[in-house]
């Protein structure tokens, strides 16, 4: 005989799935950093991202968005009278089949007959009314008997499933040993309570009670206070089920319960628990209410838990909305998410707190010396080495060859090496590839002694840089036009660019980040792409070129080089005090020092590329004129090609007629 060992499969259900693959942060990054550098906070950039989502995943926005649509179906689509139908339509079935009785029955006295038909005939409009009257009457059909006891039944089991879930299925069919045990663990559930109200319970007193009873609570609650939680819930559920009501179908259920099972002790017990729920936990919503438009009748235990369904959408709701302080995503209940929506929802809400939580513990965002989030070190180079293979790719397309890598080629070996790139023109670092190869090699299980196979990954290229060194200046303009005309956040790419394409292919150049506008000042490139627009007027490039002039004395020994961004001329000049006059248009004073300073640098030997943003004809007139003063050029590129443009004009001025890859794509 052969045994059949079986396996079954199912969704893993135990929180995140440990065989997931690592959350990918790509597209995260890129759009956290686009918005930083369109003016947001790193927080803020975060949250919207988090909020809109990627390309494939939903967002906050998403997800909040299927709450109000679920919300709004569930009052759409139901009404409150579920119970009430029920009761009339048992109501009616025993009178119709007491009268059926009445009428067959040859053998009853006449006068007796025609008594109980005007009983029948005359009772009461109202339902609870109608059953309260027929308490005491002696029916004659055990068909309309059965049906009247029935409503007793299901009014019992409706007011327990208003507190118990589950209750109206559970107690279907009851006998009386069970209507006791419910009884019983009323008794000792308010016994519990009241104690643990005076402060007097032990958890002894909880375990022994959930031996006991625990049965009858499928949410399987491991504390008392997790026990009140749920059942308060549930009962303030329940009062806000009665409040949503009209007042004559309140009325009506109200006077209804107390024929629940026929046992006023049972309605004691109940309302007894509803008074020391609302005790312990007087924060729940006891007195709201919900517009049910629907027609689908909901009975008491139901439509209770409909209310549940409500508030922890209204809960999701707010969760998902991250509007209150020191919000994050992990406080989404996850388990309530896939309730309410699927558990896509839940995925994708996971999803987006695991990204959260890597972009603030991978090291991908940091706080600075002022508390602020910043973009950290590490995004800085990712986005840095994104937007550089951006402008390659436009001075490529612009020259109509081979992609062109932008590093040091014509230059000499510095002694270190990296991996290779695609497009790279260095040469390789024969030792270091092999010995790549042969770790790999013996790593993967092989025998380098029987041959190598080389991987793109194993190769490395040596590092070279330029012979002359440059000492370099991007002077970018930062006054509200930079904002208001959309050449923001283009700006600051085309700094992080030249930024990333120095600090890592010519690291024997030095960079200087200026910004002007009212003023000018030195700043990083973590500053500058963190920097919000200005509301100030202001264009001082006098300002600029006095702080350029300074970086360039540092470095007496590198070639100047001068990079001025500008969508406007110069309207602010600084004054002998440190204070700035503005005035527009231009003053002649402004223009005046703003091009001495300029013909102090150009005497110095720097080599200036004036890069015009715009079509305004004074800005194109002031900077021919400048440009002709000093031997330099003047450059009007797109607002999208000016990354292209200023790598570009940085490497003709760095390899100074030495080809570095075609540099004719400059008009």
């Amino acid at each position: 005989m052969s045994v059949h060992n079986r396996s079954r499969y199912s969704r893993y259900r135990g929180g995140p799935d440990p065989l997931a693959p690592p959350v990918d942060l790509a597209e995260a990054l890129d759009a956290v950093a686009e918005d930083v550098m369109a003016g947001y906070s790193p927080r803020r950039a975060l949250q919207e991202f988090l909020r809109r989502g990627g390309r494939s995943r939903e967002g906050l926005d998403d997800l909040s968005a299927r709450v109000q649509r679920r919300r709004k179906d569930l009052l759409g689509r139901h009404k409150l009278d579920g119970t009430l139908s029920e009761v009339q339509k048992l109501l009616d079935t025993a009178v119709l089949e007491e009268r059926k009785q009445l009428a067959r029955d040859a053998m009853m006295d006449n006068t007796d007959r025609a008594f109980r038909e005007m009983q029948l005939q005359n009772l009461p409009r109202s339902t609870a009314a109608a059953v309260n009257e027929l308490a005491s009457y002696d029916w004659q059909s055990s068909t309309a008997r059965e049906a009247y006891e029935r409503i007793k039944d299901l009014l019992g089991r409706e007011v327990l499933d208003q507190r118990f879930a589950g209750m109206k299925q559970a107690l279907e069919n009851a006998t009386d040993e069970d209507r006791a045990a419910v009884n019983e663990m009323l008794q000792d559930l308010n016994g519990l309570l009241d104690k643990h109200r005076r402060g007097e319970d032990t958890d002894a007193d909880f375990q022994n009670f959930m031996a006991k009873h625990g049965h009858f609570f499928p949410e399987n609650p491991r504390s008392v206070e997790e026990l009140i939680d749920a059942l308060a819930q549930r009962a303030a559920a329940a009062q806000r089920m009665l409040q949503s009501m009209s007042k004559e179908q309140r009325e009506e259920l109200m006077n209804l319960s107390a024929q629940a099972f026929g046992s006023p002790e049972l309605m004691a017990q109940l309302g007894q628990l509803d008074d020391t729920l609302r005790a312990l936990r007087p924060g729940e919503d006891w007195t709201g209410s919900e517009r049910f438009e629907g027609e689908e009748g909901l009975g008491l235990g139901d439509g209770t838990g409909v209310l549940q369904d409500l508030a922890e959408l209204d809960e999701l709701s707010e969760q998902l909305s991250q509007s209150y302080n020191g919000s994050r995503l992990d406080d989404l209940d996850l388990d309530a998410l896939a309730r309410q929506l699927g558990q896509d929802a839940a995925v994708t809400a996971r999803t987006l707190a695991e990204i959260e939580k890597a972009m603030h513990d991978g090291g991908y965002l940091h706080r600075g010396a002022d508390g602020d989030l910043r973009l950290s070190p590490q995004s800085m180079r990712r986005l840095g080495r994104a937007l550089l293979r951006d402008t390659a790719r436009q001075l490529s397309s612009r020259q109509g060859r081979r992609d062109t890598r932008v590093a040091g080629a014509a230059g000499e070996q510095t002694g270190s090496s990296r991996p290779w790139e695609f497009g790279d023109a260095e040469p390789w670092d024969v030792t270091r590839t092999i010995t790549n190869a042969i770790r790999r090699t013996i790593a993967d299980g092989g025998d380098p002694g029987s041959g190598l196979r080389l991987a793109a990954d194993d190769i490395e290229v040596a590092e070279t840089e330029a012979r002359t060194q440059a000492a370099v200046v991007l002077l970018v303009d930062v006054s509200f036009s930079m904002a208001a005309q959309g050449r923001w956040v283009p700006m600051k790419r085309t700094a992080l660019a030249l930024h990333h394409l120095i600090s890592t292919r010519f690291r024997g150049d030095r960079l200087q980040l200026i910004t002007f506008g009212r003023y000018a000042q030195t700043t990083d490139i973590g500053e500058l792409t963190a920097l919000p627009p200005f509301q100030t007027k202001g264009t001082n490039l006098h300002h600029g070129l006095l702080l350029a002039g300074r970086f360039f004395r540092k470095h007496p020994s590198m070639q100047p080089v001068l990079l001025v961004v500008t969508d406007g001329e110069p309207t602010a000049h600084l004054l002998g005090d440190g204070e700035t006059w503005f005035d527009y248009p231009p003053h002649p004073e402004t223009i005046r020092l703003t091009v001495a300073e300029l013909d102090r640098l150009g005497r110095a030997g720097t080599q200036v590329t004036f890069f015009r943003l715009g079509g305004d004809p004074g800005l194109e007139r002031f900077v021919q004129r400048m440009a002709r003063r000093v031997g330099g050029r003047v450059v009007a590129p797109e607002t999208g090609d000016l990354g292209a443009a200023v790598v570009g004009e940085y490497l003709r001025a760095h390899f100074r007629g030495r080809p570095y890859g075609d540099s004719d794509w400059v008009k």
